[in-house]
């Protein structure tokens, strides 16, 4: 009897599937989900360190819209080259469905709008940050299988046995269509899947943190500034191995960049907090 055994993981034959007239998008849905396990995570964990519950979903409210714009803005802007072309339709800027948000612009204009919404309620934002923070990277972990079925975020090529094989796509017209096409069988690349060095990155940063919660006593807004340095030094190390098309400064990734100074900034905030709870504790002794 003779074992086949497969050799690369391959990508979904599509990432579009259709209900009548209906869209079903993978990517959406994978957003979807990770929204909804990570308000979950945050709503209990928020509860246990005796918050209000109705602060979670007033905060979801105002951080899920502007997370998205704040996300696609940062995309657009850093890879404005696919948008504002000679060839581009700029009217593809606003498709957010066909994939494209940018991390850095998600939790920047997230959490902006979550801080403007707990000043105006005089509620303390550092024990919601704590318990957002295991939330935000779990979603983070779900919405990469989006990047899966939309065959994007990958790596340069690879003969390793764990290679994402990246398949060539046609619509009904038998056009190119790598976003909303069907898979034709033929194999474009054999390349190392980034998104899923990601997922499993974030899963395990996701695991640290609720590990460190539970054994250590930080000082308050710690936890989130070990989630943007957890997450930046994977991202920073996987997008040298990005091959893909992007925005470069210096020969490297605007992306590589970004983590490397957000990285700092997280841990040198780290730093800061633990330096003053402790002052603070000694000047109430």
């Amino acid at each position: 009897m003779q074992t086949t055994i497969l050799a690369n993981i391959p990508s979904p034959p599509q990432g579009v599937w259709y209900l009548g007239p209906l869209p079903i998008r993978a990517y959406a849905v994978s957003i979807m989900v990770g929204i909804i396990l990570a308000l979950w995570l945050t709503h209990r964990r928020y509860l246990a360190r005796g918050g209000n519950a109705d602060m979670v979903w007033d905060a979801a409210i105002v951080a899920i819209p502007a997370g998205i714009i704040g996300g696609r803005i940062y995309h657009v802007i850093t890879d404005a080259d696919k948008y504002f072309c000679e060839a581009c339709d700029p009217v593809d800027a606003l498709k957010i469905t066909n994939g494209g948000l940018g991390i850095w612009g998600a939790v920047a204009l997230g959490t902006l709008a979550v801080w403007a919404l707990f000043r105006y309620r005089k509620v303390p934002l550092a024990p919601f940050a704590d318990a957002v923070a295991p939330g935000i990277i779990l979603g983070q972990a779900i919405g990469r299988l989006g990047n899966w079925f939309n065959q994007e975020i990958y790596g340069r090529p690879t003969d390793l046995p764990w290679a994402l094989d990246i398949f060539y796509r046609i619509d009904d017209n038998g056009e190119f269509a790598p976003l909303t096409g069907r898979s034709t069988g033929d194999v474009i690349a054999s390349v190392h899947p980034t998104f899923l060095y990601e997922l499993l990155w974030n899963l395990a940063i996701l695991a640290l943190l609720l590990l460190i919660d539970r054994r250590f006593q930080l000082a308050q807004g710690s936890i989130f500034a070990l989630y943007v340095a957890g997450y930046t030094l994977g991202r920073f190390w996987i997008e040298l191995m990005r091959d893909d098309s992007a925005t470069m400064i210096l020969g490297q990734r605007v992306n590589t960049w970004v983590s490397a100074v957000v990285f700092l900034i997280a841990v040198a905030v780290f730093v800061w907090l633990q330096r003053r709870r402790r002052a603070v504790s000694q000047e109430s002794e």
